[in-house]
């Protein structure tokens, strides 16, 4: 595991107050919402936030390329490296 994804994982868990879920208990390739995590809307809102103030990354207003940044934590580790990089 990654550095970042590591990262990404423990602020899924901080952000979202998952008290019962370890970074290890989290797939990197499984889906965060509906199935996976089961994370919701609000849950989304709440991690994007997370995201913009630990990495400085912001959305975009598509909602179809926001929810396939979310849709893993291997597509929000793709999507900070890539915001990094730009």
């Amino acid at each position: 595991m990654s550095t970042l994804e590591l990262e990404i994982k423990e602020l899924i868990i901080s952000a979202l107050a998952l008290e019962d879920i370890a970074p290890q208990d989290i797939v990197s390739s499984e889906p965060l919402f509906v199935e996976g995590l089961g994370l919701d809307s609000i849950d989304a809102l709440e991690l994007g936030m997370a995201l913009q103030k630990r990495y400085g990354v912001s959305m975009g207003t598509d909602s179809e390329l926001t929810r396939s940044h979310f849709a893993s934590v291997d597509a929000l580790v793709a999507f900070v490296n890539g915001q990094r990089a730009a």
